[in-house]
């Protein structure tokens, strides 16, 4: 198989997860594609390393983060203060919605339908809201590592995270009971 051929089948087997990872970050197809193609343009840069590496995932994975972070900061307003999908306890504690594992087709199928909604409601939330809720629920930084990759405070990232969480719960409501989410 050639380079190029070699290289094409690189780009499909990793193709979904870059672009879902721009995709939650920025929630703009377009914006996603772009930010896509440039980061399989660093992976092509870097394709001799990359073809038999076993953490090649990883490192698209941060790229993508990274440059939609780049991205969002660079073509996108001055962030404004965060907001958040998930639970908080009266103690002050977070957890996130918890969904039951499924037991049968219904249960996957209904499963699926409410990552869907998640993933929707989500995508609706500001960049400023967003961004750190992905980062921390779906890409498992810590609130410090958050705060470090977008230069911002640390009690800032738990304030936004909370606010974000918020929304989201607002925003899940009417879909609760449809889907069978649970807080």
């Amino acid at each position: 198989m050639s380079d190029a051929q070699q290289f094409e089948a690189f780009l499909r087997n990793y193709q979904d997860l870059v672009f879902s990872t721009a995709m939650r970050l920025l929630a703009n197809r377009a914006e996603a594609e772009d930010v896509t193609q440039e980061v399989f343009l660093k992976a092509y840069e870097r394709f001799g390393e990359l073809r038999e590496s076993k953490t090649a995932g990883g490192w698209l994975r941060t790229v993508a983060t990274n440059m939609s972070l780049n991205h969002l900061t660079r073509y996108r307003a001055r962030w404004k203060f965060f907001s958040e999908i998930f639970t908080s306890h009266d103690e002050g504690e977070e957890s996130p919605v918890e969904f039951a594992a499924p037991d049968n087709v219904e249960d996957a199928l209904a499963a699926s339908d409410r990552k869907a909604l998640v993933e929707q409601a989500l995508q609706k939330l500001p960049s400023a809201q967003r961004v750190p809720i992905v980062l921390f629920h779906m890409e498992g930084l810590s609130y410090e590592d958050i705060a470090a990759k977008l230069g911002v405070s640390l009690g800032k990232v738990k304030t936004d995270i909370f606010r974000g969480r918020e929304a989201l719960r607002r925003k899940l409501e009417p879909a609760k009971e449809s889907v069978g989410l649970t807080s």
